[in-house]
């Protein structure tokens, strides 16, 4: 097995996924920043890291979540991708489509008009921050019910306003702590973070949650493009 050493004081975690393409999950047991690794094996596969976090994920199991009086807004960082999409919000729309028998067509009124979830979770970033956040939405999985999809259905595949594109596991999908999120903290989610919809989760890293979602695609494979960062190296799965 051929080895890759890298010195740990520049071993960040986006460094520490592009490098090896293994999971985070053990990783980030870490406290924030600090690598568990100064070796750090080059050759292990993607799909073995798939199928090893698949297995000890539980697709059912809520996270526990946290107390408002948790909540410090000023900890929530702003990364984009190209900068913030002007998007008006009263012609938006969010089309559902691929594998399903009843595609959709949706306005931010027919959304905020499906049953509001509302969840106070850890948002982690691969970058080495995290911060806890109060997010407001629709379960992800609702919204593909209302889709109809087929049984061959295993991936979700997500384009956003700003060209940003990724790429999901449907048991993460239908997870029932996945929101498509349209409040932060109580108010209306503000654009830099992604409104009128993005996504959020306690099971993913934050490079998987992408902001202004405008199209969700139902498959039953993957395509050659399966995110923006994993298509240059990071980890495809991405869980916590």
């Amino acid at each position: 097995m051929n080895l890759i050493r890298v010195p740990s004081s520049q071993l960040t975690r986006r460094k520490f996924l592009q490098v090896s393409g293994i999971s985070s999950m053990g990783y980030l047991l870490s406290s924030c920043g600090t690598p568990l690794f100064s070796d750090v094996a080059s050759n292990l596969s993607e799909p073995l890291n798939e199928k090893v976090e698949t297995l000890i994920f539980n697709p059912q199991k809520p996270v526990p979540e946290f107390s408002k009086s948790d909540i410090k807004p000023e900890e929530l960082l702003v990364n984009s991708f190209q900068g913030t999409p002007i998007i008006d919000q009263a012609k938006f729309r969010l089309i559902v489509d691929g594998d399903v028998n009843k595609p959709l067509n949706l306005s931010m009124a027919d959304i905020q008009a499906l049953p509001l979830t509302s969840m106070i979770i850890r948002h982690v970033c691969v970058e080495g921050w995290a911060a806890i956040v109060q997010w407001g939405g629709i379960r992800l999985r609702e919204l593909i019910a209302l889709a109809q999809p087929k049984t061959n259905v295993k991936f979700a595949y997500f384009k956003s306003a700003d060209g940003y594109y990724e790429s999901w596991d449907i048991d993460s999908v239908l997870h029932p702590q996945t929101l498509l999120a349209y409040q932060k903290n109580g108010e209306p989610l503000p654009s830099e973070n992604g409104a009128p919809l993005r996504l959020a989760s306690p099971i993913k890293l934050g490079y998987k949650q992408s902001k202004w979602v405008t199209k969700v695609t139902l498959i039953s494979d993957l395509p050659a493009m399966k995110g923006f960062w994993e298509d240059q190296g990071y980890e495809w799965y991405g869980g916590l």
